[in-house]
């Protein structure tokens, strides 16, 4: 017979026919089809979604058999849903779809053909017999005594079919499939083999269960065992550990490839832990013990790669510049390399004591201490360095180390002691060839702890490292294949011992163009990429060079690279708030629209004559920078006065240079008795930065000079070198960074003391070929260059600086 029925859809559930039972409806579309049936004559075809996550399900996205119900009860709950009383009748399949604002088919009921044959009659039997056996084994299954009897007195194997996949925790396409068997045999057969499967699944599942048991209760009585086995030792004295601990602690031993003389030590150390009663401290002490002469590596090493090509790829790679490290690093690769022993085997190579092995040119690595200002690259250098040499890197930070224990371990008979940070750092890497990496060298200090930095002689020194002694392993560890790099600021906190065991390589720090071309191939795709901007923003090499020039001041690229993280960030904000098509490029001229007001103006320095005014140049552990001398000469009685912060060797060269002016005033026109009726005021602005070292004489003699006799200074010409009371221009430490500093300020013109012309090799040729240098030997020379006539008004023109420079007197 043919129905046209609306159409109820179901999500997760199958319901067959003879099955009454509540169906929750909320959908608006089966809300409505509800309501028609209520209007109507109250039936309604339930069909299953074939994807419960459907909201909003096509005809075709239902199954095509469902079953015909009566609604009989309706009732509307709190949250605007109905729960709805159904009566399932019979199958129905679905002919097609009638139009209506929901779901309305035409469907056909499906009778179910009578078959009285044996086999009919034999599957329901086995049915019956199967679904009881699977309710008493099915724990989820809940059946009251009711309808267990229901069910037995069933005769018609079509409706028991139904009764058993309804009450079944099958799937729903599972149930769909009873459903959807019409004829009485299939239905049987289909409900037949989902039973048996699950019934064989029950008995699988107990029988692992029972396996599971009996393994925890074997388990439970070998806890049980050993338990018991502690205790007998215990009072026979014996230690904690059981005679299988010790003997898997004696096989680490033997593993661990250690020395004779530690192995010996270390089984003396086993057979005290097997004597120690278990509950005393000292079994903890004892077996901490063995556990780091085991984990400490003895024997195990990485395989280098001794390509000295790769090598060079790789340190160009990963760095631009830095020629002279990375040519150190190559010689030692060279070297390395024609001197690797490629037919030793390992046998041979452990059987040479390690003194021997410490002779030989093959097996020490250098001690490097790359010294330079903050951001050069330092650090990631020698991870650059690890890898290409195929060995594991380790960093170790020294910074704020005061205590010799740090380095050194602690004895063990403090409570929690341990090895110290070198021995960490070896069991860290796991190979006794790694590249340890000792950041910040210059930064350790020493108190009534000890001194660290002795501790280093040591670790530092390839004539001892093979024989390194920790405090808490009281055993020789050789240290001689470890390639150490050190780094720090400055040499001048590093004590002169501990500085000689290293090969100082100096990174002075970077031109513009050097900063430029690491932005553009290093920091700006790394932070395009980190802010999800690629493909989207690109900064021009314009840009770039306004960001070094007004926004940095620096030697290296750290804070280059915090402006164009900044940058970065601006622009994804205004991608989101101001989309924009394609990609955004960034030149110089929008530079100030992303990081505001230049930080630095290097093109509005003084460049003017100035009087009492001279341009020096310094070196400080950040790299090179300008530094004015102001000199200001007043009547008195010739008082000398200094500000700026200065340290003792700056007063000392103040002293100086106006003792050699004092000597020579008559040779530039100053009047000799300057020093019985004037009083000399020396300034240094920046007066909160501390301030000294001995390079800036002629540059204060050339202040002064200028502020007795009232003839102005070129202020577009610095100088550096220090006075003698001789009037020698005395050679100075960092000129590479002062000439660096210089022509980032915008001078052209250098002063600096003839005996450095050697150090020129050093300065880059794009420095030196933009630079007009002056070799200089005596103070004459420096004043003769520097000093101009004096003015012929009666008061010379006070220029106003930025650093209020102090106002002449008459001439």
């Amino acid at each position: 017979m043919i129905w046209e029925l609306p159409v109820v859809a179901l999500r997760n559930i199958v319901i067959l026919p003879g099955v009454t039972m509540n169906v929750d409806v909320g959908r608006p579309k089966s809300k409505r089809a509800v309501d028609e049936a209520q209007a109507s004559d109250r039936r309604v075809l339930l069909l299953t979604q074939r994807d419960a996550r459907t909201d909003d399900p096509t005809k075709a996205e239902l199954y095509d058999m469902g079953v015909l119900a009566v609604v009989k009860q309706v009732v509307r709950m709190p949250d605007n849903t109905y729960q709805v009383l159904i009566e399932a009748q019979e199958r129905a399949a679905v002919q097609d779809e009638v139009p209506a604002p929901y779901m309305r088919v035409r469907a056909e009921t499906q009778a179910t053909p009578a078959d009285d044959s044996r086999e009919v009659v034999v599957l329901t039997g086995e049915v019956k017999s199967a679904f009881e056996e699977y309710q008493r084994q099915n724990k989820n299954l809940r059946l009251d005594n009711y309808q267990l009897e229901g069910m037995k007195a069933l005769t018609d194997g079509g409706a028991l079919s139904d009764q058993v996949a309804h009450h079944a925790t099958w799937t729903p396409e599972e149930k769909q499939e009873i459903l959807e068997a019409v004829t009485l045999r299939a239905r049987l057969e289909a409900t037949l083999k989902f039973l048996t499967r699950d019934t064989e699944r029950f008995n699988m599942d107990k029988k692992i269960a029972g396996r599971v048991k009996e393994q925890m209760d074997a388990n439970q009585r070998e806890y049980y065992l050993r338990e018991q086995m502690k205790a007998i030792g215990k009072e026979l004295g014996g230690g904690e550990d059981g005679p299988a601990e010790v003997e898997a602690l004696r096989e680490k031993i033997e593993g661990a490839g250690m020395p004779e003389s530690v192995k010996e030590k270390a089984l003396k150390e086993l057979q005290r832990l097997e004597r120690t009663p278990g509950g005393s401290p000292e079994s903890t002490v004892v077996r901490n013990y063995i556990d780091w002469l085991v984990d400490v590596p003895w024997s195990k090493r990485d395989e280098e790669v001794l390509d000295i090509a790769r090598t060079r790829d790789i340190l160009n790679d990963d760095h631009y510049a830095l020629d002279d490290v990375k040519d150190r690093i190559l010689e030692f690769l060279a070297v390395r390399q024609l001197t690797h022993k490629d037919d030793e085997t390992e046998a041979q190579r452990k059987e040479r004591t390690a003194e021997e092995r410490t002779d030989d040119a093959e097996l020490r690595a250098p001690i490097l201490c790359l010294v330079g200002p903050p951001g050069v690259g330092k650090t990631s250098l020698g991870k650059s360095i690890a890898r290409s040499l195929n060995r594991k890197f380790v960093r170790m930070s020294l910074g704020g180390v005061r205590d010799e224990s740090e380095v050194r371990g602690h004895r063990r008979t403090y409570i929690g002691s341990m090895p110290g940070r070198i021995i960490q750092s070896m069991k860290n890497a796991g190979v006794t060839n790694p590249v340890i990496l000792l950041d910040e060298i210059d930064k350790m200090s020493s108190d009534w702890r000890g001194d660290p930095s002795s501790a280093m002689l040591e670790v530092l020194d390839p004539e001892q490292n093979h024989t390194f002694q920790d405090h808490y392993l009281e055993v020789p560890y050789d240290l001689s294949q470890v390639m150490f790099i050190t780094t720090a600021n400055t040499l001048q906190t590093i004590p002169r011992p501990l500085l000689d065991r290293m090969e100082v390589i100096q990174i002075p720090g970077y031109t513009q163009v050097e900063k430029v071309e690491i932005a553009r191939r290093y920091r700006v795709p790394r932070q395009i990429k980190s802010h999800g901007l690629m493909g989207k923003l690109e900064i021009t090499d314009g840009a770039l060079n306004r960001i070094v020039e007004e926004y940095t001041a620096e030697s290296g690229v750290r804070n280059l690279d915090r402006q164009i993280s900044k940058l970065a960030r601006k622009a994804a904000r205004e991608l989101l708030e101001q989309p924009w098509d394609g990609v955004k490029i960034v030149d110089a001229v929008q530079v100030s629209d992303y990081l505001g007001v230049p930080l630095h103006r290097p093109d509005k320095m003084e460049k003017e004559p100035q009087v009492g005014v001279a341009q020096g140049l310094a070196w400080t552990s950040v790299g090179g920078t300008m530094l004015l001398v102001e000199a200001l000469a007043t009547p008195g009685s010739g008082k000398i006065s200094m500000t700026g912060s200065l340290g003792d060797v700056m007063k000392e060269s103040v002293g100086a240079a106006i003792a050699y002016l004092r000597a020579h005033a008559a040779e530039y026109g100053a009047d000799p008795d300057f020093h019985k009726t004037l009083d000399l005021h020396v300034h240094f602005p920046d007066g909160a930065t501390p301030k000294d070292g001995p390079s800036a004489g002629i540059t204060i003699a050339t202040a002064v000079i200028s502020a007795i006799t009232g003839r102005p200074v070129r202020m577009d010409v610095a100088m550096t070198g220090e006075i003698s009371l001789r009037g020698r221009v005395l050679p100075i430490g960092g000129l590479k960074e002062k000439l660096l500093a210089a022509h980032q300020g915008g001078i052209r013109e250098v002063i600096f003391p003839k005996d450095n012309e050697p150090n020129l090799q050093d300065v880059p040729e794009s420095i030196r070929g933009d630079l007009k240098l002056h070799p200089a030997e005596r103070v004459g020379e420096v004043l003769k260059l520097l000093l101009l006539p004096k003015p012929q008004s009666d008061q010379p023109t006070i220029p106003p600086t930025p650093s209020k420079t102090a106002t002449q007197p008459g001439a």
